[in-house]
């Protein structure tokens, strides 16, 4: 295949593309940002208040839920992918563009609970078509979807800074290697993650010794015994609760794609009203129980005992009650919620005997990003690499496999209408 001209050519294509499709990529995600802070900081500041008020939700729900009305009705694509049936690189098109950016515009800044990945894989596949229609080389059936698909890569690389989770996600929300491909990498998993507690010991166990291509850095603390249970325990537990909010997300869109104008403003005001009784409750932000919880994800992580536990309790019920909503109705991307469902989770359930916050956390972001996504080698590279370390890979490993098993077992629900252009 390298020896052949035209793939030749369609790898140089591929590679300048992505400079200008990262660039905008970047940009995108920047003005997303910088929007969101305008909504929930600024505004909130000017009329006098120190944080957005317990019914701030309430009117910010009525802009996605336009936005995305419009965006289905009058827009090809349909304002992007629906999010309750998990990341799909493939359906991109030039003409989906103005629609998956109002789509996402409406949605992701103003507190719907879902976040920017899926956009941005539409964004991307799209503008890397565009780029390519500038050119004009020969396009075939085959050169169009590399485009993609390289377009797609190179957009999702910018949210989660890395390029190998972005080229890893895609390759398996793909589904190249079928079925037989999860059947060989699950046990796969499974394996890698008892050998490495056997080699690397825990608790007063030591392990096993024997030589490594190490570097020579500091020894990371060692998982206890409590850590392997509860981490598998707490992932099948998670895995089932996640794939049935995933389940009433499905149930929604089809509703949705029959009646879109009640179903979406019903689910974005009934979001809203989510988001609102978690600060009545607790007298906390609404922005915790809102958004997608990428910047809640890190001030949990840096200080979970900032969270009491009825906070925690709290956050989970009315944040995954707003993300169940969102899924089927509304515009986004499902990872970054169930990210941090899965680590309050873990926050929440880490004083039990024996377990530590760290693999706790670890453990559940794993558990319930597999149950959203049905991508279990992904998943644990994400969560690896947002955990900033190898200590708590094996507990990782072992809640990644116990919540795809789980899940798969588990009824799925009916099918998404599918993403297209009109």
């Amino acid at each position: 295949m390298l020896r052949r001209p035209g793939y030749l050519k369609d790898l140089v294509y591929c590679g300048i593309i992505g400079i200008p499709v990262s660039l905008l990529a970047f940009w995108f995600l920047a003005g997303m940002h910088e929007l969101e802070h305008i909504v929930w900081v600024t505004w909130p500041h000017a009329l006098a208040y120190g944080t957005p008020p317990w019914w701030w939700p309430l009117p910010m729900a009525v802009v996605p839920a336009v936005g995305v009305i419009l965006a289905v009705r009058y827009l090809p694509g349909r304002g992007g992918h629906v999010p309750a049936a998990g990341l799909q690189p493939g359906g991109a098109s030039k003409a989906a563009l103005p629609g998956v950016v109002l789509a996402a515009a409406c949605c992701l800044p103003w507190g719907v609970v879902l976040g920017p990945e899926a956009p941005l894989i539409a964004l991307g596949g799209g503008l890397a078509l565009f780029f390519r229609g500038l050119v004009r080389p020969p396009a075939t059936p085959a050169s169009t979807a590399l485009m993609g698909a390289a377009g797609s890569a190179a957009a999702i690389s910018t949210i989660f800074g890395n390029p190998l989770v972005g080229a890893i996600l895609l390759m398996e929300a793909a589904g190249f290697g079928g079925a037989r491909l999860v059947a060989v990498m699950l046990p796969a998993l499974l394996a890698s993650g008892v050998g490495s507690i056997v080699f690397t010991g825990f608790g007063r166990w030591t392990g096993l010794q024997v030589g490594s291509l190490k570097l020579g850095l500091p020894e990371p603390p060692q998982l206890d015994t409590g850590d392997v249970v509860w981490s598998v325990l707490m992932a099948a537990a998670i895995g089932a609760a996640v794939h049935y909010v995933l389940v009433f997300g499905r149930r929604t869109a089809v509703s949705a794609a029959a009646r879109p104008l009640p179903v979406i403003a019903a689910c974005a005001a009934a979001m809203a009203v989510c988001v609102s009784l978690y600060a009545v409750t607790t007298g906390r932000s609404p922005a915790e129980a809102a958004l997608s919880g990428q910047t809640a994800l890190a001030e949990l992580a840096k200080d979970p005992r900032s969270w009491p536990v009825g906070a925690l309790i709290a956050v989970l019920a009315f944040k995954g009650a707003a993300y169940a909503l969102c899924l089927g109705s509304l515009r986004g991307g499902p990872i970054f919620p169930s990210l941090f469902l899965g680590g309050a989770a873990g926050a929440l359930l880490a004083p039990l005997p024996g377990y530590g916050v760290v693999p706790a956390m670890a453990a559940g972001m794993a558990a319930a990003s597999v149950a959203a996504l049905r991508l279990p080698v992904s998943s644990v590279v994400l969560v690896a690499l947002l955990v900033g370390h190898t200590d708590a890979l094996p507990v990782i490993i072992l809640a990644a496999v116990t919540s795809f098993v789980v899940t798969e077992l588990l009824p799925t629900g009916p099918d998404v209408p599918p993403f297209r252009e009109s």
